[in-house]
């Protein structure tokens, strides 16, 4: 990657100003309900890039899913611990993790950013291969076809990438999956912490 902060140095110094930022997305809580109430209790779900814990985690515990959190971010893992005590977090990268089990859902809100390109496809590959039979991948991000593009955010220099929003889609259904759902709505953070956003979501599912 071409200079520029780490995720994991971005999300230790945020901390609590992410959640202020981006905590209340419509869209990620709409892609929330409509994942619960597919779910049965006692699923087995993965959140990717879990952040504080809220409100992906708090929201799946709540509706009697089995969560585990992974964040490249200790200081997030942290938060995540106490603000969401239902469920299990631990410090992993998705590039390196390995799962010992397969989920009824994994999800992934916005993790696949700040790493090369090349890395975003892997990771996207990833994680739809770790979705069970019957189970389900929920998905977003900032669409692009973006290589290695420097930014300014939230006060940190960072390099992003992505993939359209075209390629996402043809991703997840060469991984086996069965595409149900995909829109981009446009976001605006809360208290001008910073610039709107266009985001999407992909919902699918593995026969």
């Amino acid at each position: 990657m071409s200079g520029g902060k780490s995720a994991a140095e971005v999300f230790d110094a945020l901390a609590e100003r992410y959640e202020e930022a981006f905590g209340r997305i419509p869209a990620q809580q709409e892609a929330l309900d409509w994942l619960a109430a597919r779910l049965p209790r006692g699923a087995r779900v993965l959140d990717v890039g879990s952040g504080t814990g809220r409100p992906t985690a708090e929201t799946l515990a709540a509706a009697g899913c089995s969560v585990t959190g992974i964040d490249v971010s200790a200081a997030m893992v942290a938060l995540a611990r106490e603000r969401v005590p239902q469920a299990r977090f631990e410090q992993a990268d998705v590039r390196t993790y390995t799962p010992g089990e397969a989920f009824d859902a994994v999800c992934a809100f916005f993790p696949l950013l700040i790493m090369e390109q090349a890395e975003v496809a892997a990771s996207l590959e990833r994680m739809a291969s770790w979705v069970a039979p019957g189970g389900h991948l929920v998905v977003a991000t900032v669409p692009g076809d973006i290589r290695d593009l420097p930014i300014e955010w939230m006060g940190h220099r960072v390099t992003v990438s992505s993939l359209s929003a075209q390629e996402y889609g043809q991703r997840i259904e060469a991984a086996g999956l069965e595409l149900l759902h995909r829109h981009t709505s446009l976001f605006r953070p809360e208290g001008g912490l910073a610039d709107p956003e266009e985001h999407l979501f992909c919902y699918a599912r593995r026969p």
